[in-house]
């Protein structure tokens, strides 16, 4: 089994990388390997992980280190860049043609040995092409900006393909998420003719639709003049574009396309997956393992609040400081916790951190940095989850196993975990804590000192969340599903 994966396992902890661990650990009958695609090397430091003995392969490729040859005139066959350009309009106009992606472009050999990555960087074809393109559609962004991101969006694929002829024989090739991971599985599975397995723990499409639309790195420098009401600049909308179309790609070129809950699968749906293609297949935790943790909780509510995750904004951290503030002033002696790596982005770390200064909570609001949460959970009275965007979090389910009630914003799965909403049996099982809307610390404070203060309802909320992730959520369902869905799908090519 291949696994690719994108900017995670194993250099990056926790999420997706914690869901591929286990399942590699889970499956020990079963030889994985897998492509780690990061940024640029100096985004990652050592691996995190003990790597597992049936992890026979690991490759480790960057996306955004094209830089590595020295500039030479290099000439494009005029027939063969006319293909580039149809890729490119295809990333760009998807949405508005609908076209098939051509077969010429399914094959690893187009971007190897007939537009190779020197030709697209180094060529006279390219320029006039990038040139044209922005007089057409980009004239009012600097050059500069339009120029770099053309060559941002469309490098990474020659890196993909050159690593692609590298990769050794598979059986199935499986892929925790759309984008470049997606992408590179799909021309795997084109070339070795072998099935595709997709599976998506947040909606890639969307997530960086987020980022983009909220990123500082990219900026309108259009005038006020030159811009409608609420339209997105030229440079904004290629990359949400590139993203979308890249999205429908993957999808087609699935054999199997797999989502967390049924919120997820409807999503994926209206992104263009076929119907037929999506199932649902939830995630699940060592409920064993956490029930020796969840021995070693006081008899009393911990008036400790824990948001585990990276400090990053897409967790929205700084929410969570605000709701301490309202929530220290009725209970002066609560904490928060913040357990998670801090030096993702250094930059949103120190505003949290300047946050916290300015609202005077740093008797009350710690950061931890990494620890596991086998050690947190029996000091921690509610875990929290403050983000603006999950698929289904695995923390929150190894909080339940560990009898830990948890409050989290309307995002991903949180309401089907909280609430309960897989059956009518699960949600008779009642609530294993309070959801909350995103960006609202007033509500989020509400939710704290409801829990901490009633403690019937504390008690009620932590026998709903045992009761639930014992019910639906254990690793050894999780990994029987997975051990069925590679099994048939091996069994269905052979045929």
């Amino acid at each position: 089994m291949l696994l690719i994966a994108e900017g995670t396992y194993p250099y990056i902890r926790g999420g997706v990388s914690t869901w591929i661990h286990d399942l590699i650990n889970g499956l020990s009958d079963l030889n994985f390997g897998v492509v780690f695609l990061g940024s640029r090397p100096e985004d990652y430091g050592e691996i995190k992980y003990k790597l597992p003995n049936n992890l026979v392969y690991l490759s480790v490729d960057y996306l955004f280190n094209y830089e590595d040859t020295f500039p030479r005139t290099v000439k494009a066959k005029k027939e063969a860049f006319s293909y580039l350009e149809f890729l490119h309009k295809w990333f760009k106009e998807y949405h508005l043609t609908q076209s098939e992606f051509p077969d010429k472009l399914k094959s690893l050999s187009f971007y190897t040995d007939e537009i190779t990555k020197e030709i697209f960087l180094y060529s006279k074809e390219s320029w006039n092409f990038i040139t044209n393109m922005y007089s057409n559609y980009a004239i009012e962004s600097p050059f500069i900006d339009y120029f770099w991101t053309i060559r941002n969006i469309h490098a990474p694929i020659f890196v993909i393909a050159n690593l692609a002829k590298k990769v050794p024989n598979f059986d199935i090739v499986h892929s925790p998420s759309t984008g470049y991971a997606g992408f590179l599985a799909s021309l795997l599975s084109y070339d070795r003719k072998k099935p595709f397995i997709l599976t998506e723990h947040g909606i890639y499409t969307r997530e960086r639709k987020i980022d983009l639309l909220n990123t500082d790195w990219l900026v309108d420098k259009r005038l006020f003049f030159q811009k409608d009401i609420g339209e997105l600049d030229h440079i904004r909308n290629l990359w949400i574009r590139f993203f979308e179309s890249i999205g429908r790609f993957i999808y087609k070129a699935s054999n199997l396309i797999i989502s967390l809950f049924s919120t997820a699968r409807e999503i994926q749906i209206s992104y263009g997956a076929d119907p037929d293609k999506c199932i649902i297949v939830p995630n699940g935790v060592d409920v064993e393992g956490y029930s020796k943790v969840l021995k070693q909780r006081p008899n009393y509510i911990p008036k400790v609040i824990t948001l585990l995750g990276r400090v990053v904004p897409i967790k929205d951290v700084k929410t969570f400081i605000k709701a301490m503030r309202i929530v220290s002033n009725k209970i002066p002696d609560v904490e928060g916790w913040i357990v998670g790596p801090t030096d993702e982005d250094p930059d949103y770390y120190n505003e949290c951190l300047n946050l916290v200064e300015t609202f005077k909570l740093e008797n009350n609001v710690k950061f931890l940095g990494f620890q596991n949460p086998k050690d947190i959970f029996p000091k921690t009275g509610i875990l929290t989850l403050t983000s603006i965007s999950e698929g289904m979090p695995l923390v929150v389910l190894e909080g339940f196993a560990a009898g830990v009630p948890c409050v989290a914003t309307d995002v991903g799965s949180c309401r089907q975990l909280i609430y309960g909403g897989l059956n009518d049996e699960d949600i008779k099982i009642g609530k294993a804590g309070e959801v909350v809307p995103i960006a609202n610390p007033e509500k989020l404070a509400q939710a704290y000192i409801k829990l901490l203060e009633d403690e019937n309802f504390w008690q009620s909320c932590q026998e709903a969340a045992i009761k639930r992730v014992n019910t639906f959520y254990t690793k050894d369902q999780f990994l029987n599903n997975y051990r069925k869905i590679y099994a048939e799908m091996r069994e269905r090519w052979q045929v």
